[in-house]
């Protein structure tokens, strides 16, 4: 029972915010702090998932908006939060391209590898890449 009890708490570490609670997520590892990132209108929301020492924003800002970038294809105008959850505001207006099925252009100031689907064993797969700076 203690361990279901601490499955679940641990399962619902990375669930999002309510504002983006039923958006899928990424996963992304930008220089080895991973993020769940969701994506809703031209806002961005990374949520940190592994445990890492970080008791400011500071160190986790730039890691964050280059999640969320990786994943929108926006660059990311300012971000907002805390080290474990981070809102960024997307510059550049998702909702047209979406409208138009157009695919988003990825920045170039930095190099991601796609790792491929992590399988977790049920329909949550999601996405894992690896992103750093050059």
């Amino acid at each position: 029972m203690i361990r279901f009890f601490a499955l679940l708490v641990l399962a619902g570490c990375s669930a999002g915010t309510p504002h983006f609670r039923d958006v899928p997520a990424t996963r992304v590892a930008v220089n080895g702090t991973v993020f769940d990132v969701r994506l809703r209108g031209d806002l961005a929301e990374a949520v940190r998932v592994n445990s890492q020492y970080t008791p400011r924003l500071g160190p986790i800002r730039d890691r964050a908006a280059l999640a969320m970038a990786q994943v929108s294809g926006c660059p990311v105008a300012d971000v907002l939060g805390d080290a474990a959850v981070t809102v960024g505001i997307l510059a550049c207006d998702r909702r047209a391209s979406d409208r138009l099925l157009l695919a988003a252009v990825t920045p170039t100031n930095y190099e991601c590898i796609d790792f491929g689907t992590y399988d977790s064993g049920s329909d949550t797969g999601y996405q894992v890449f690896e992103c750093s700076p050059y």
